[in-house]
């Protein structure tokens, strides 16, 4: 197993699998061929940038064969493009012991993951997250799953790693708007879960920002213990789990309205999180002081895109479609305070529509 790594167990149905954490990991993964025969039997999916960046990190096991490189982007999270999955595995002559490993961000984990667990009905799944909101939030937990044209994730499915290995050094070629959008996703794991995670952000902001690998790795660590926290009590998101939606109802439906071409997924979801934080202080259960700085923390992290064109009921549209319904009641997660979530079933259109309007959208 990889060494000088910071490890974090995560119990799923399958049984438990390790995060790893730490700078240069990803140079090491050779150290795993006699565990996961990764340099016989494996397909890497990447997209271009990362291969072309970051190659050198899996040279050990690109030996295979060439890999899979699929476009990046919301707008590739299709049943297409995992078809092109599925046809590598095929033209490949992979059997139910190779392994797919997930080379890149959260899109790309998202739609190798979806093959992966589909695939002759589920093949061994290793994730290399290459983007700070993949190291955080989506390549742990077992979600996969692309979108359709009505909208986002819609056909998915659970299926965990059996590895997943977080090196901060891969961040180090993200553009600081793709870095600056995993950070609110990092917020959110402070507002639903850890006033302390939401001090140090704010506090250590500037290091952040630079990588500084001693405030990086921890924080990244952080997140990684919350969500395994949550998904070890809750991998299929039958309640608790519920709460890491925070902020991703509206954001998700931003995304949709938008084409998935204007924003960042961490945007879309840092717009979600400030219209829920204000509805969250309208029903009492936040106070003006902690939303003011929850939409402060957000403010100092980047410039967010524009909404004043959008207009709020055609997100009510695709929220009424949105997979949190449940026998027509929508699931929507709001804060209580900072460092706690609720999830509720009563929150209404007018609710929703004064929320996105506070946020400039029109009516």
């Amino acid at each position: 197993m990889l060494t000088d790594a910071i490890r974090i167990d995560v119990p799923s149905g399958g049984g438990t699998y390790p995060v790893l954490i730490g700078a240069g990991l990803s140079s090491q993964i050779a150290s795993l061929q006699p565990e996961l025969n990764l340099a016989h039997r494996s397909l890497i999916v990447t997209s271009a940038p990362v291969w072309r960046l970051h190659r050198g990190a899996l040279r050990s096991i690109a030996a295979s064969g060439k890999p899979l490189v699929i476009p990046d982007g919301e707008r590739a999270k299709t049943l297409a493009t995992v078809k092109r999955i599925y046809d590598a595995l095929v033209t490949r002559h992979l059997d139910r012991s190779a392994t797919v490993v997930a080379f890149g961000g959260g899109v790309v984990g998202d739609i190798a993951g979806f093959a992966a667990a589909t695939y002759l009905r589920g093949l061994r799944l290793v994730h290399i997250p290459t983007t700070l909101l993949a190291q955080v939030d989506s390549s742990v937990g077992g979600k996969t799953g692309v979108n359709l044209t009505a909208g986002k994730n819609l056909v998915g499915a659970f299926h965990p790693p059996v590895l997943v290995v977080c090196d901060p050094l891969l961040l180090k070629s993200l553009p600081v708007r793709e870095f600056r959008a995993g950070l609110y996703e990092v917020i959110k794991y402070g507002v639903i879960a850890s006033r302390p995670l939401l001090d140090r952000v704010s506090t250590c902001l500037p290091a952040i920002l630079e990588q500084d690998p001693d405030v990086l790795t921890p924080l990244i660590a952080d997140c990684c213990r919350i969500k395994a926290d949550v998904v070890g009590r809750d991998e299929r998101e039958g309640g608790l789990r519920r709460i890491l939606n925070f902020g991703h109802t509206i954001g998700h439906a931003l995304e949709a309205i938008t084409h998935y071409r204007r924003f960042r997924h961490g945007e879309a979801i840092a717009h979600g999180m400030i219209a829920s934080a204000r509805l969250s202080a309208a029903r009492g259960l936040m106070s003006a002081e902690d939303e003011a700085s929850i939409e402060e923390v957000i403010a100092r992290v980047g410039r967010l895109p524009r909404v004043r064109d959008l207009r709020s009921s055609d997100a009510l549209d695709v929220l009424s479609r949105d997979k949190k319904v449940v026998n027509g009641r929508l699931h929507f997660v709001l804060a209580h305070g900072i460092g706690k979530a609720v999830v509720v079933a009563d929150v209404g259109a007018p609710e929703l529509r004064a929320a996105m309007r506070s946020l400039g959208m029109r009516s």
